[in-house]
């Protein structure tokens, strides 16, 4: 739910558009960094080295998977979103916890049973999934049509789809079958690593921004700037899809 203080904002003071343009501005800069990153590609150096292994190396798909969740700047704007306007521990553990569930099933089944889905179109969906959250954090979907979604079961089937987004790109690099499932177990842990990293980092910068007097007045606009981003990873992948 989004507090009734910000829901009820109509006008942005010339402080509030300064944050949030600077806000969309670091969004933009991380979300341009890299074209691999925003298509849930893994480096050229360890793309390399998931095609030429053979056999069981735990350390190094734990390593893969931490430094693919750290860098996938989608799965942190999303989190971001879930854990936006959540204060208890309990309720961000549920969250992140069903969120874990659902990328993890995917991509570990994903990969297992060789499901891929087209990789531009999965991310244009896991953009829309920043805009969704964006979207719920200010209230839209109240005023819009009356209702509240269900947001746990929403942060699980968008969960999914993050999943898919990584099987579908692992499965174009051909991984070996020996040693393919304790590979992907491993990398599972590293991504999980990875999310706990990310979670943490977010925590103690949204933990420092709660405590301002300016965090309720500029909560709107960094929604709003989130949700550009979203649509800009949607733009950025559904034109990818169209001209490859």
């Amino acid at each position: 739910m989004f507090p009734s203080q910000v829901r009820g904002a109509l006008g942005l003071p010339m402080m509030a558009r300064r944050h949030a343009l600077a806000f969309l501005t670091l969004l933009l800069m991380l979300l341009g960094a890299s074209g691999e990153v925003l298509a849930h590609a893994v480096a050229e150096g360890d793309k390399g080295y998931i095609q030429e292994i053979y056999g069981v190396h735990l350390i190094s798909f734990m390593y893969l998977g931490a430094k693919h969740m750290v860098t996938g700047y989608d799965h942190i704007l999303f989190l971001l979103g879930v854990i936006f306007f959540l204060y208890r521990m309990q309720h961000i553990a549920i969250y992140v916890s069903l969120f874990a569930i659902g990328h993890s099933t995917t991509m570990l089944l994903g990969v297992y049973f060789n499901i891929g889905i087209n990789s531009y179109l999965i991310d244009a969906i896991i953009g829309l999934s920043v805009v969704y959250k964006a979207l719920d954090n200010i209230g839209a979907y109240q005023r819009w049509f009356g209702f509240q979604p269900n947001t746990k079961v929403a942060t699980l089937v968008f969960g999914l789809f993050h999943g898919f987004g990584l099987s579908s790109k692992i499965i174009e690099y051909d991984i070996s079958p020996d040693g393919l499932v304790p590979n992907l177990l491993a990398f599972n842990v590293g991504v999980e690593i990875g999310q706990l990293l990310a979670l943490s980092a977010i925590l103690i910068v949204m933990g420092f921004w709660r405590r301002t007097t300016g965090f309720l007045r500029h909560a709107y606009t960094a929604n709003v700037a989130m949700m550009c981003a979203g649509f800009m990873l949607v733009g950025y992948q559904l034109t990818g899809y169209f001209i490859a």
